[in-house]
């Protein structure tokens, strides 16, 4: 039962951002140690709802997440290390969800090496962000469609052949909501680590300012090979430490 406590020991950590006549519903910072490559890091840990009823009373958005079925859908979150809000420079990746290389370690994409290699990049640095976008599974396709995806490609189709196929776009991926988030967090320069030329122009047509960006290839093998080609030859990603 929601009593006027535990109101108390949640409103502060709860920020409602108005975007496009929406809200962004921003629960942290939370503690969270986590594990990366032999040594436990201490993060701050971010999740946000987006609701189209917007609302600044906490006792009301807490009151309704008991009758919304919240696990059927996917929300995103955000991994902060380091002091964010005033370091310098900062890097940042957004980092779509991917099942099954981030969580089966599948060497059909080199996702699961990208989610791992960002956080341990981040760390390096000494501060920046990961965001972990929910519903960006196989570029904005949804979990079921990207295992039909992954049919036609053992077919011969390339990555974007399948989900043109399927009557998707090639990248259906949008990062408004995530751009939100960060500029609540943080307003001095990032840097972002990504090939990916889209995320890059995302970023600077909100006004965000960005820095510069930082490349992360690696994990090749003969599993993904036409993957990551299909990545620079179809859709545009940039190699090396080319920067646009």
């Amino acid at each position: 039962m929601l009593t006027a406590n535990t109101v108390a020991m949640l409103e502060d950590k709860i920020k409602t951002i108005q975007h496009k006549g929406k809200a962004i519903y921003l629960v942290g910072p939370i503690k969270l140690p986590v594990s990366l490559f032999g040594e436990t890091v201490i993060f701050q840990w971010y999740s946000w709802l987006q609701c189209r009823e917007v609302t600044e009373n906490i006792e009301e958005i807490i009151a309704k997440l008991s009758s919304v079925n919240l696990a059927e859908l996917q929300q995103s979150s955000v991994l902060i290390y380091g002091d964010f809000e005033k370091a310098e420079d900062a890097l940042i990746r957004m980092h779509s969800i991917c099942h099954t290389g981030d969580i089966f370690g599948s060497k059909r994409c080199d996702c699961g090496f990208q989610l791992k290699q960002s956080m341990k990049m981040i760390v390096n640095h000494g501060t920046g962000a990961l965001f972990y976008l929910a519903n960006h599974e196989g570029r904005g396709i949804g979990l079921f469609s990207k295992a039909l995806a992954y049919l036609l490609q053992e077919k011969g189709l390339d990555t974007v052949e399948a989900n043109v196929t399927l009557g998707f776009v090639d990248d259906s991926r949008n990062y408004d909501d995530a751009i939100e988030v960060l500029k609540t967090l943080r307003s001095k320069p990032v840097t972002l680590i990504t090939n990916n030329p889209r995320k890059l122009e995302a970023l600077q047509k909100s006004g965000m300012n960005v820095s510069g960006r930082e490349p992360l290839w690696g994990d090749v093998s003969e599993y993904n090979e036409k993957y990551l080609q299909t990545k620079i030859k179809r859709s545009g990603h940039l190699k090396g430490g080319q920067s646009k």
